[in-house]
């Protein structure tokens, strides 16, 4: 349970950090903790969609809505240039996800993208 707990939190400050680099790289940036508040709801969210046993896809499908909402809705710039920080924010996940699957076997930022050996 310990575990768990420590892999949620982990994988809500990952997820905030890709949110808060990308809207510094792109835009203004949004404040940290709207980073975190995304964060902690695309996690929930996708660990809630796990819990009620949902298919693998569908666990990292259903996250995706509720970040790109709360950001637009944070960044308070145009669609383009919301569209253009998703976009940033979705490379910066998936290189953070590659560190963390391949070289400390973490697989809680996309679970069906297992890159480690074990």
């Amino acid at each position: 349970m310990m575990k768990y707990v420590v892999d949620f939190m982990l994988a809500i400050i990952l997820t905030a950090i890709s949110y808060d680099l990308g809207s510094l790289l792109i835009s203004d940036g949004i404040a940290f903790w709207q980073a975190i508040l995304i964060g902690f709801s695309v996690v929930s969210l996708g660990a809630i969609t796990e819990a009620v046993g949902a298919p693998i896809w569908l666990i990292v499908l259903v996250p995706f809505p509720i970040g790109m909402i709360l950001l637009f809705f944070f960044l308070g710039d145009s669609v383009g240039q919301w569209f253009l920080t998703y976009l940033t924010t979705l490379a910066i996940y998936t290189v953070i996800h590659m560190v963390m699957s391949y070289f400390f076997y973490f697989h809680s930022l996309i679970p069906a993208w297992k890159l480690s050996k074990k």
